[in-house]
C-alpha cells in the first residue's frame, strides 16, 4: 500500500480519536503500522489512543517508536512527557517537554504542560514564565489562561488570578472548568455569593460536575445550609474527581443510603483524615438505635484503641488488611455520609462519646506536671494537608505570649513534625515534650483527659479533645478555613467544649495569640494561682 493510503488511514484514526472513539482509532492506527512499520505518524496516533484507553505501557512503547522513526517529531516528545507526568515520572517528563520545546519553540502546549509540571514541584517562578510564554504563543487559549490563573492563585496573587479566570470565561463562556475554578478562588476570598453563582453555573454547564458539586457543598456547609450541603458533599468520592481523598471500599455488597437497618450488618469504612473519623464516628449509636447489627467500624491503626471505647460499634478493626479481609456485610457506608442518611438533632450523638482508657491514664499521670494549670499545645498539623502552610503556626515561638500568664504549665502534644522543636523549646518557653512517647490516639486521649485545657491549630487533636468533652481552644486560619467550623462563630455545634479563635488576616497570627493569652489570663483568674494535684 502506498504512503498516501497509509496517510488516509492515519487521518481517519485521528478523526475518530478527536471524537473519543479511541478503540476504533487504535485499531486503524495499528492497521497503518502493519502496512508502514517505518513511519512515525501511525505510532504517534496509536500512542495517543492507547493513553486515552489507560494502556500506559502500550502508549509509551508507541511514543518511543514514533521518536525512533523521527527523532525531531516534537509532538511525540510532548505526548511522552504528558504520559510520564501522569505516571509521576517527573524528571523524565520535564526532559521530554524541554526537548519538544527545543524542536518546536512555538509549541504553546509544551510550554503550558511544562508549567504545570514545574508548579507541582513548587518551582513557581519557572512555572509562571512557562505559562506566560505559552499565552504569548496562543493568546486566545482558554485553557492556558486557566492554567496561569491556577498558578497565580496558588502563589497567593488572587486579584491577578481572578483577572485571568474571567478572561478564560470570556474566551469560552460555556466552559465549566473556569467557572468552577473562579468559584473556588472567590470562596477563598470570602465572596460567597459570587462563588455560589460560579459553582452553580459550572454545574448547569456540566450537570453532575463532581468538583463543582463538592466545592459548592463545602461552601453551603460552611454557611450552615446543611440540607443541600450534605447532599452535594456526596461528590467527595465521585470517580471523576481529580484527587479524591475518599476511596470507597472495594466490596461487592451495596452502599447504605438510608434503607431500614433492622437486623442488617454494616461496615463503616474510614475516609480522609484522623479528625474526620473521630468527628463522624459519633453517629454509630444512632445506627444501633435503628436496629443495625453487627456494626464493624474500620479505622486507621493509630485510632483503633481509642475508637474501641465508642458505643455502638460491635467490632473496631484496623483497616490495613483491606475491606476484602473482613466478613461480608449487608451494607457499607462512609462516616461522613451519616448526616445525610442518618440525621440527628444538632451535631449528632452525645458528648463525650470517646473515653480515655484508665490504664493509659495511670501510665501517663506520673509524667505530667504536678502543679499549675496544665495546658496541652499543638502548633503544627500534618504537612500533607493542602492548607497546612496557612493552618499551622510557623514556629512554637509564635505562642510565646502564653508563657506570660502566671500559674500555667505547658506540655507538648505535638506528634511527628514539631517534636524536635518541642524537645528544644525556645528560651522562656519551658515545655514538657510528650509527643515522641505517644504511641497512638489512646495515649493522646489519656494525656488530654488529665489536662485543664488544650490549645491547638486545626488538627486531629481538637477532635480528640472535643470528643472527650474536654476544653479546647482552636486557632483557625483566615484562608481556607475548614467548612466544619462554619462562619464567624466562636463556638461549634460539633463540640460544645471547643472555643474558636479566628485569624482576621491571612498569615497574621500575633493578634490571635494575644486574644488567646487574654482569655487564658481571664480563665485562670488571679495573679498567681497554684493548682495542686493528688
Amino acid at each position: 500500500m502506498n504512503s498516501a493510503a497509509v496517510s488516509a488511514i492515519v487521518r481517519q484514526a485521528t478523526d475518530l480519536c478527536s471524537v473519543g472513539e479511541f478503540g476504533r482509532a487504535l485499531t486503524l492506527a495499528r492497521e497503518a503500522i502493519a502496512l508502514a512499520p517505518g513511519q512515525a505518524a501511525p505510532h504517534l496516533i496509536a500512542g495517543v489512543c492507547a493513553a486515552a484507553l489507560g494502556q500506559k505501557a502500550a502508549a509509551e512503547s508507541h511514543y518511543r517508536r514514533a521518536i525512533a522513526r523521527n527523532p525531531k517529531l516534537a509532538s511525540a516528545h510532548s505526548n511522552l512527557g504528558l504520559l510520564f507526568a501522569g505516571l509521576g515520572r517527573n524528571d523524565e517528563a520535564e526532559e521530554c517537554y524541554r526537548r519538544a520545546i527545543g524542536l518546536a519553540p512555538a509549541s504553546a502546549e509544551a510550554y503550558t504542560n511544562l508549567g504545570l509540571l514545574l508548579a507541582a514541584a513548587n518551582r513557581d517562578g519557572e512555572a509562571e514564565a512557562c505559562q506566560r510564554q505559552a499565552l504569548t504563543l496562543k493568546p486566545m487559549s482558554q485553557e492556558i489562561h486557566s492554567n496561569l490563573a491556577n498558578l497565580l492563585a496558588k502563589m497567593g496573587r488572587e486579584l491577578e488570578a481572578e483577572e485571568y479566570y474571567r478572561r478564560a470565561i470570556q474566551l469560552a463562556p460555556t466552559g465549566p472548568v473556569a467557572h468552577a475554578n473562579l468559584g473556588a478562588l472567590l470562596a477563598n476570598l470570602g465572596r460567597d455569593d459570587e462563588s455560589e453563582q460560579c459553582f452553580r453555573r459550572a454545574i448547569a454547564l456540566r450537570p453532575g460536575y463532581p468538583l463543582a458539586r463538592q466545592n459548592l457543598g463545602y461552601l453551603l456547609l460552611a454557611q450552615g445550609r446543611f440540607d443541600e450541603g450534605w447532599l452535594l458533599h456526596e461528590a467527595r468520592y465521585d470517580r471523576g474527581l481529580p484527587d479524591a481523598a475518599t476511596i470507597p471500599p472495594a466490596v461487592a455488597y451495596p452502599q447504605w443510603r438510608g434503607e431500614p437497618l433492622a437486623g442488617k450488618s454494616v461496615l463503616v469504612w474510614p475516609e480522609q483524615g484522623y479528625g474526620d473519623e473521630i468527628q463522624f464516628c459519633r453517629f454509630l449509636p444512632a445506627l444501633k438505635a435503628r436496629g443495625a447489627g453487627p456494626i464493624t467500624l474500620a479505622c486507621k491503626g493509630p485510632l483503633q484503641p481509642l475508637l474501641a471505647t465508642l458505643a455502638g460499634a460491635d467490632h473496631v478493626v484496623a483497616m490495613e488488611a483491606g475491606a476484602q479481609a473482613l466478613p461480608v456485610h449487608d451494607f457499607w457506608t462512609l462516616p461522613m455520609s451519616f448526616p445525610l442518611n442518618c440525621p440527628e438533632p444538632g451535631s449528632g450523638g452525645t458528648i463525650p462519646y470517646l473515653h480515655a482508657l484508665p490504664e493509659r491514664m495511670a501510665r501517663w499521670a506520673p509524667k505530667l506536671p504536678a502543679r499549675g494549670f496544665r495546658v496541652g499545645l499543638a502548633w503544627r498539623g500534618n504537612a500533607r494537608n493542602p492548607n497546612d502552610a496557612d493552618r499551622s503556626l510557623p514556629a512554637l515561638s509564635v505562642l510565646a505570649p502564653l508563657w506570660s500568664v502566671p500559674g500555667t504549665v505547658f506540655v507538648s502534644l505535638q506528634k511527628g513534625l514539631g517534636e524536635e522543636e518541642a524537645a528544644r523549646s525556645p528560651p522562656g518557653q519551658p515545655l514538657e515534650p510528650m509527643g515522641s512517647e505517644m504511641a497512638d490516639f489512646a495515649d493522646t486521649a489519656a494525656i488530654v483527659a488529665q489536662l485543664d485545657l488544650v490549645i491547638c491549630v486545626d488538627t486531629a487533636l481538637a477532635h480528640v479533645t472535643g470528643a472527650l468533652g474536654k476544653p479546647c481552644w482552636v486557632l483557625l486560619p483566615a484562608y481556607q478555613t475548614d467548612w466544619r467550623w462554619l462562619k464567624e462563630r466562636g463556638d461549634t455545634p460539633w463540640y460544645p467544649s471547643l472555643r474558636l479563635f479566628r485569624q482576621r488576616r491571612r498569615g497574621c497570627w500575633p493578634p490571635v495569640v494575644e486574644e488567646v493569652r487574654t482569655a487564658l489570663q481571664a480563665l485562670i483568674g488571679g495573679p498567681s494561682p497554684v493548682f495542686k494535684r493528688d
